[in-house]
């Protein structure tokens, strides 16, 4: 009986011995588990918070000529004028007038969107150059050029504004979320010479409008802040800034979303005669602006411009204010997206499809 009971009692401990092995074995893989889920979220959280990266637009690549044979810019001047002259939408250079209208050849739709087709070509299509989007001035201005995060600035120290702001506008950079709207409006520490400030709109009954809005900054934090420099800025009616004007800018985002990218130039009217000033540091007060775009519909360039006055278009439909590129050109003294090849440059500049951009 003895034999027995010490028997037992051994194989009672092997027991406790094993569970317990068995014990440590799940606490030590259930430990190890744990380790690896919070780890995988870490790294997950650390990396996937990088910044948008900025894709280039896309488009046919196209044959250019050799640098020898380009012509000079004079001879382009003169073959980009005779072009304008024969196009019957090019409109007459006046800082009063709005310029015709293009015409459309289908009736447009509100619920047009970028078509598979579409998408299907862009992907076998090749970057466009870098700084396409910059403009050139054609008429003397002062004129200093900053690149910042998310946008060029051509500044007019004379007037304490813009001459144009430049950039391009992709697809995921539309749909970024990931920085919020800072309402900082400071000094660009970039500029030489005079500058406005915030003073200058105290009580004058103008916005500080965007030309780069700060919408279309929302990728990134650095973009974002150095959207609110005031060389960015100019002054506008309150009922343009806060009505057409934006309306046109977020009309700009879904055309980014349906086709990849926009290139986007806009700016002030400066006309040859004086502008009026407000504030202590004299800023020029435009009479017009604009915005130039362009974007790859159809594996092909198109172009559209639009020219507002400093007023409320009150319900006025964005659609009939389009104008072809080459009637801001000729307002404006300025010419948009030189670095395109010649004969691409002047037929995208000429006219304007309506039908192809969608509202």
């Amino acid at each position: 009986m003895a034999k027995k009971s010490g028997k037992t009692t051994k194989n009672k401990k092997k027991k406790l011995s094993f569970a317990a092995d068995l014990m440590r074995r799940l606490l030590l893989m259930i430990c190890t588990v744990l380790a690896i889920g919070i780890g995988g979220l870490y790294l997950y959280d650390r990396f996937s918070q990088q910044p948008v990266e900025r894709v280039q637009p896309a488009v046919t690549e196209k044959p250019i000529a050799e640098a020898s044979t380009k012509p000079n810019a004079t001879q382009k001047a003169t073959s980009k004028q005779t072009e304008k002259q024969a196009t019957a939408t090019a409109a007459q250079p006046s800082t009063k007038e709005t310029p015709k209208t293009a015409t459309t050849t289908s009736k447009p739709s509100k619920k047009t969107t970028a078509s598979s087709s579409t998408k299907a070509e862009r992907a076998s299509i090749t970057p466009l150059p870098k700084g396409v989007e910059l403009p050139q001035l054609k008429r003397k201005r002062a004129e200093q050029v900053i690149q910042h995060e998310g946008y060029t600035v051509s500044y007019n120290a004379d007037y304490r504004i813009a001459n144009w702001v430049a950039y391009v506008l992709t697809d995921k950079e539309a749909r970024s979320d990931k920085a919020e709207r800072q309402n900082k409006f400071v000094v660009d520490p970039l500029v030489k010479g005079a500058s406005a400030t915030n003073e200058d709109y105290t009580r004058t009954g103008f916005d500080r409008g965007h030309l780069a809005p700060a919408g279309d900054m929302k990728w990134s934090e650095k973009a974002m802040r150095e959207s609110f420099y005031l060389s960015n800025i100019t002054p506008q009616r309150p009922g343009l800034n806060r009505g057409i004007w934006k309306e046109l800018e977020e009309q700009i985002r879904l055309w980014a979303r349906e086709n990849g990218a926009v290139l986007i130039a806009t700016g002030p009217v400066i006309p040859n005669e004086e502008l009026s000033r407000l504030g202590k540091n004299r800023v020029g007060v435009p009479r017009q602006f604009y915005k130039v775009l362009c974007m790859v519909v159809n594996n092909q360039l198109e172009g559209v411009g639009f020219l507002f006055e400093n007023r409320d278009y009150g319900t006025t439909p964005l659609r009939q204010l389009m104008v072809p590129i080459d009637s801001v050109e000729q307002v404006t003294g300025i010419d948009f997206f030189p670095a395109l090849p010649d004969a691409e440059e002047r037929r995208m500049e000429a006219t304007v499809h309506t039908d192809l951009w969608s509202f």
